[in-house]
Order: structure tokens, then C-alpha cells, then sequence
């Protein structure tokens, strides 16, 4: 039974007794149910102005009481509390686990203590803390239960506890691996990526040390890491973890320190993103940049740096090496006439058969077209480094075929030693390239080793090339024309164009100033572009003057061959300007008729020749003079060089070769010149030898156009 002892009051706690069997009378013979009744009134009177809901049950009457805090608490009306016990006043999700507990407490005696959600006077539930006791009351049997609102700190927990949960899923989801780490390194929570990918399970409740779970060669870094994160500042850097049977992963670790009220570091949140796509995307990046796509040499820059390395190494060792650069001859040629997938094969086959015969530890490179390097290590001395880069240079002697035809090629090296020569990167690459270049200006193909007095030669052949470059840049040329005369009368028969420029400076110069520009295939085209049209452009002046011109001689060099259109590109400046083929000739020397690439130079000659352009051999007789030249090619005149000319009256010999040049040109119905007659006796001494037409100062110096001009008017 449930009585109410005084009127309703507010409170927040409250009292219930659980009935228990009891005598009903005491030993002393008065009545149980009338002492208990009085003490339990005298107990409600005082707990009822406590302000927590109580709820008290007397075992000696059977009677359960509630005091003031209780009804105004749950807002129930009297006869609803009478009605029911304490239970009823529960939320139905949490009576079943309350009764359980409540029956074991009126068994056992077993007191408990838990969080409940209690009904509240506005509608709805409010969690309180619930506790049963049996406090001791004379004989009788009084059980207790107190109820302390604890709902708020409850909804607080819950919030919490939620967020954890939502914080730990969300950690969980992100790919990165986070970790919170003590000060002392030990680790207390990491997300499920961090399990994986440091091999930890998840239920295992961490507190291991953090650092023990890095690689061996990452935990100096983590270490110094953690450190300067216990100072409070931020850090990075990169690590790795390897889990057994599979690929190393690459992390970029942050670590943030987790600063308390205080400000002392409370924690630390390491943040590990996986880089190993990146990784390995630059890994990639970084051979693809480094290495040749064609021959899959290493490049120019990969290799700069292996020689820069090396140069480090050998200077701590004191330890020499030798360093080779290679350039192919001619090799636009092939390009030019069989097509840049020749070429392209051409440096597959040869970087491979260079790679197969390299001495050990030996380091090959293409440097870009058809430059190659070589570094040669443990190398003493240059008779060492020569005969390995003669080894290299036969190797394009065998013939490489492609597309049924063979592909015939030279090779030129020059040679350098490091710390002999040079003593860092730039100055060895330099005097390896002085040597290669010091091998090209002699005729290409073969080995030439550096040497000191090559610096001289190599910076005044730059300095002609650069000021070739300006010639054609600045339109600094100025042709002057040669009369050639018939030695007998003096009359001019023709002109020869002579290439001048004029510098700002010091005045009209000859091209001897600028003999290196016609090594060079591109600037030597330039330049003679530059001279053919301002020749023709001269002559188509005195046309439309209404001159009679007399024949006009062109030197070509041996490099505007290289490429099989000179013909057809001439002809078509020709056509341009009006030029009547039979007033044009061109010179060339025996050079061009032994050098490589002769086959363009026949078909262009006779490309020339059948379009009505006669052809001079200038200089004949002072190179490899052959006369199956005379034969083979279109020759329609010979020139006698200016040497042979200056020593023809006190040198027998001459005389006896020039009279035999003269002979020859009468049988094969050739014309012959002489070129550098400066004296009345060189011109009769040719005259004696046979020869007719000459030119050289004793008749004229070589005349701008507007005096050329002149001559032609007169």
C-alpha cells in the first residue's frame, strides 16, 4: 500500500519502501505495524523537505511512501503514485532492467545504482540517478530509493559520446592516417587506415610505442620529429611503412601539438597521407626526364649530374677519369636523304653497340641529335683513354642496314681528362668539345685529345663564327667583283664574285676573317644564300641598265652540298632574277669532290650543267688532286692555284707541273685559269705554259658593283 503523508510539495528526490516479511509483534509484546507506522511518519516529515524525489517502502507494514519532491517531480496525482509502485514512474525502455535489479535488491539485499530516465511533470523523461538502500530504523525493515537529476550532465555525455563515435567513424573513413600520440610517444588512438597500414589492430588499445612501428631507417626522423613537436611547433616529414608480402607505402607525416589550458603540449595528431602514387608518378617523372626516349641512354642532364657526382668522388678519392664526346659525321645527310626514321635507327643500332663494348663501370649518354658521351672511370693517363675511344669509333664502321640499303657512317671523338684538364663539370665538357671540334675543322672522322694550345684556336674560331653570324644578322656583305683577263691583250672576259663585308668599324674585310662560318652546313648556307642573291640581284641591275654582262664565277662551299637540293634551289634564285644560265659560274674545290656526300655534289653538278652553267675546279692541283675527277665530273674549267702562280719563275718544278696542268686542260678541252698573277713574269711564264686567261692585281683588284658597273659601260 502507498500512502502519502503530508500535501504535495516540490521536490527532486525520492524514497521507496520495499515490503518484507515481518513478526508482528515485537519481543517486548508491543505491536510492530503501530511502532512502524510512527517512525516512518517521523521519517517522512524529515525527508520530505529534502528536494530529491524519494520513495520509502516499509517492510514491518507493507506500506511504500513517497514524499513531496516525488510527486512534484513526476507530476503524478496522488491516486495515480497510490496505484503503482516506483517502477511505474520509469521510462517502459528502462523498466524491464529496473525490475530485474529492484527483484534481486528485495532478495539478496543486493543494492544498486544506476542512470534512468524518470517521467517528468512537463510530458516527457528526464534521466536521474537512481540508488537503493536499506538504511537501519529500529527492527524495521525500511528500503529506500533516491532519485538525483542528472539529466543534463547525461544529454552532455551522450552529446559526446555521439561526437566520438561520429569523430571515430569519420577518421575512419578518411584515407589518411591519424594518430594522437602522448607527449611520451605512446600512441592512444589511431583511425583504421593507421591500423592498416602500420599493421595494429584495432581493439588492440593501442599505448604501444609509436615510434617502435616506423621503419629503422625512418625512426631518426620520426624521433627528431616527435621532439620538436613537444615544443609546440608543427613538423613534417616523410616516412615509409613496410607490412610483410606487400609493397612499401610512402607517407608525408604531419605532426600538430595538442596544446592544454596551459599551454603545455597535452598531445600530439599526427596526420599520414599515402604519397606513394606520388612517389612513384615522380619516380617515373624523373627516368622519363632523365633518359633518353629514343636509345634509352641516359641524357644530357642525367648525365651532367653523374659527372658532377663523380667529380665529387674522384676529388675525395683522388681519382681520375676520362670523358669522350662523340659526334656523328654528316649524319643530317642520312636524315636529309633517307628520312629521320633512318636516322632514328641509325642511333638505336649504334647506342646499342656502343653499350655492349664499354669497359666496365663506363657510363654512356646521349646528349641530343647525334652527340654521344662516354665517361670512362678508373682511367691514368690519355694513352689509356685513346685506345678505349678508338674502340668506340670502329664500331660504326660496320655497315647498319635499314630498309634494304646500308647506312654508312663516321665518327668523331674528342677527349678529355678530369682532374688533368679540368676541374669541374662545365671546364671538362668544354675541353672535350674544344678536341671534338679541333677533329671536325681538320676533315672529321677519328680521336683527338685536349690539349692547352687548342683554347686559343677554339676561341678564335667562336669568335669568327659569332661575327659570321652578325654578318648575315646585320646584311654586312658587300661582293666585289675580279675581272678575269686574257693575258695576251688584257681585255676582261669575265668576273669572279668575291665575297667582303664590311665592318662597322675597321672597314671592308676579306672572308678570311670569318673562315670557321663555312664549316658550319647551316651558317655556311646562310651565307652563301646571302652572297648568290645580292650577286644576282647586281647583275639583274646591269641587265635592266642595258649592260652586256660578261660571265660571272660564284664560289660555293663544300658544306651547301650537304643537303640534295642545291641544284634545284639555285636554279630557282636564277629564275628569279632573269639570269641567263650561260653567264653564270659556279666554283667549287677538289675538296668537294672526295669528301663525303660526293653523290650530291655529281648530281647536282650535272643538274647544273645540263641547265647551261658551267663549272669550275678552283684550287686544283694544291688538295688530293685526282684526274678520274676531271673524268667523273662535269668540269668545263680548272684554276691554277695563286701558290702555284708565286712560284711558277724560280721553281722549275712548278713551272714543269702548271705547264702539265695547262697540257691536260688543252686535251680535255678544258679552259684554264690562273688565279693571283701580281707580276709581269708570272704572266709570261703562263702564257709560255699555255695558259690564257688570269686574274690577280697586276690587272685589277677585285671592284665594288657600281665600279664593275663602270668596266661593263666601257
Amino acid at each position: 500500500m502507498v500512502r502519502q503523508v503530508n500535501k504535495p510539495g516540490i521536490g527532486a528526490e525520492g524514497f521507496i519502501i520495499a515490503p518484507t516479511p515481518l513478526s508482528p509483534v515485537r519481543p517486548d509484546g508491543q505491536p510492530l505495524a503501530s511502532r512502524a507506522h510512527h517512525l516512518v511518519s517521523g521519517m517522512l516529515q524529515t525527508l520530505d523537505l529534502l528536494p530529491q524525489p524519494t520513495w520509502v517502502h516499509v517492510h514491518a507494514t507493507g506500506e511504500s511512501h513517497y514524499n513531496l519532491a516525488w510527486q512534484q517531480f513526476t507530476g503524478q496525482s496522488a491516486r495515480q503514485l497510490l496505484a503503482h509502485d516506483w517502477l511505474s514512474c520509469l521510462h517502459p525502455e528502462d523498466q524491464h532492467q529496473a525490475r530485474l535489479l529492484w527483484q534481486q535488491f528485495l532478495e539478496r539485499g543486493d543494492a544498486f545504482t544506476h542512470d534512468y530516465r524518470l517521467q517528468h511533470h512537463d510530458d516527457m523523461y528526464r534521466w536521474c540517478h537512481i540508488q537503493s538502500a536499506s538504511p537501519e530504523a529500529d527492527d524495521l525493515g525500511v528500503s529506500l530509493i533516491t532519485c538525483s537529476d542528472v539529466h543534463e550532465h547525461m544529454i552532455a555525455r551522450q552529446l559526446l559520446s555521439e561526437n566520438v563515435r561520429m569523430r571515430n567513424k569519420m577518421l575512419d573513413v578518411s584515407v589518411d592516417c591519424i594518430k594522437i600520440i602522448r607527449p611520451d610517444g605512446a600512441l592512444t588512438h589511431m583511425n583504421k587506415s593507421g591500423c592498416d597500414a602500420l599493421g595494429v589492430a584495432a581493439d588492440s588499445g593501442f599505448g604501444m610505442e609509436w615510434l617502435n612501428l616506423l621503419p629503422g631507417d625512418i625512426r631518426v626522423r620520426g624521433k627528431r620529429a616527435l621532439r620538436v613537436a613537444r615544443t609546440g611547433k608543427n613538423v613534417r616529414f616523410a616516412g615509409m611503412s613496410v607490412i610483410p608480402g606487400q609493397k612499401p607505402q610512402h607517407w608525408d607525416n604531419i605532426l600538430t601539438p595538442m596544446q592544454a589550458a596551459d599551454g603545455s603540449t597535452s598531445g600530439i595528431l599526427c596526420v599520414s597521407r599515402d604519397v606513394t602514387l606520388q612517389k612513384e608518378a615522380e619516380r617515373r617523372l624523373r627516368i622519363a626526364s632523365d633518359t633518353d626516349d629514343l636509345t634509352g641512354l641516359p641524357n644530357r642532364r642525367a648525365f651532367k649530374n653523374k659527372v658532377r657526382n663523380l667529380i665529387q668522388h674522384c676529388r675525395e678519392e683522388k681519382q681520375s677519369f676520362g670523358l669522350l664526346l662523340i659526334d656523328l659525321d654528316h649524319f643530317k645527310q642520312v636524315n636529309d636523304t633517307l628520312g629521320h626514321t633512318a636516322g632514328d635507327h641509325l642511333l638505336r643500332v649504334l647506342a646499342k653497340r656502343l653499350t655492349a663494348h664499354l669497359p666496365p663501370r663506363a657510363l654512356l649518354a646521349r646528349l641530343g641529335g647525334d652527340e654521344f658521351a662516354i665517361v670512362v672511370n678508373d682511367v691514368t693517363d690519355e694513352t689509356e683513354l685513346l685506345r678505349v675511344a678508338e674502340q668506340v669509333r670502329v664500331q660504326i664502321n660496320e655497315p647498319i642496314h635499314y630498309a634494304s640499303k646500308v647506312i654508312n657512317g663516321g665518327m668523331s671523338i674528342g677527349c678529355a681528362l678530369f682532374p688533368r684538364d679540368a676541374k669541374d663539370t662545365a671546364g671538362l665538357l668544354k675541353c672535350a668539345d674544344t678536341a671534338l671540334n679541333d677533329i671536325k675543322a681538320a676533315g672529321r672522322g677519328g680521336v683527338r685529345m685536349f690539349s692547352s694550345d687548342m683554347h686559343d684556336a677554339a676561341e678564335y674560331a667562336a669568335l669568327q663564327v659569332a661575327q659570321a653570324h652578325l654578318i648575315v644578322r646585320d646584311d654586312l656583305i658587300v661582293p666585289h667583283y675580279q675581272p678575269k683577263v686574257n693575258l695576251h691583250t688584257g681585255e676582261a672576259v669575265g668576273f669572279e664574285a668575291l665575297l667582303r663585308w664590311r665592318d662597322p668599324v675597321h672597314g671592308l674585310q676579306s672572308p678570311t676573317t670569318v673562315l670557321e662560318a663555312f664549316k658550319d652546313y647551316e651558317l655556311a648556307t646562310r651565307i652563301g644564300n646571302a652572297m648568290q642573291t645580292k650577286v644576282l640581284s647586281d647583275m639583274a641591275r646591269w641587265i635592266d641598265e642595258g649592260l652586256t654582262l660578261l660571265p660571272v664565277s660564284i664560289n660555293v662551299a663544300p658544306v651547301e652540298f650537304l643537303r640534295d637540293d642545291f641544284a634545284e634551289r639555285f636554279l630557282k634564285r636564277l629564275a628569279l632574277h632573269r639570269i641567263p644560265h650561260h653567264l653564270i659560274e659556279l666554283e667549287i674545290t677538289e675538296y668537294v669532290l672526295g669528301e663525303r656526300g660526293s653523290e650530291y655534289v655529281a648530281r647536282a653538278l650535272r643538274l647544273l650543267k645540263e641547265a647551261g652553267i658551267r663549272i669550275a675546279l678552283d684550287d686544283f692541283g694544291t688538295g688530293h688532286s685526282s684526274f678520274t675527277d676531271l673524268r667523273d665530273y662535269p668540269v668545263d674549267c680548272i684554276k691554277i692555284d695563286r701558290d702555284f702562280v708565286q712560284r711558277t719563275p724560280k721553281d722549275k718544278s712548278i713551272r714543269a707541273i702548271v705547264k702539265a696542268m695547262c697540257q691536260l686542260a688543252a686535251d680535255l678541252s678544258l679552259d684554264i685559269v690562273a688565279e693571283g698573277i701580281e707580276s709581269q713574269e708570272q704572266s709570261l711564264v703562263l702564257q709560255t705554259a699555255g695558259c690564257w686567261i688570269g686574274q690577280g692585281y697586276l690587272y685589277a683588284k677585285a671592284l665594288p658593283a657600281d665600279q664593275a658597273g663602270e668596266m661593263l659601260r666601257k
